[in-house]
């Protein structure tokens, strides 16, 4: 049977990695969730030290993390352009 949790875990994307533009929001990097089924935008809070610019101006790649912060589903950076272009 299927649960409430693991069908929000399916629109939230837990675990799944998404290539998102960020901008900053009252001090936090926020993207909108690609999931149009998802009912929270992202939160990005995790792996900031990654990131050359804040914001970004170029998409990063992030993991959805099993955590809500203000509001929103919390992500961590995983890569970011800086890094994409240094291992070239």
């Amino acid at each position: 049977m299927t649960s409430i949790r693991d069908l929000l875990g399916e629109a939230l994307g837990v675990g799944e990695t998404y290539r998102l533009r960020l901008e900053e929001r009252d001090g936090t990097l926020v993207a909108e969730h690609p999931n149009d089924a998802s009912p929270m935008d992202v939160a990005v809070v995790e792996g900031l030290d990654r990131l050359a610019e804040r914001p970004p101006t170029e998409p990063v790649t992030v993991e959805i993390v099993g955590r809500v912060v203000d509001g929103r589903i919390a992500a961590r950076v995983i890569n970011a352009e800086r890094e994409a272009k240094s291992s070239s």
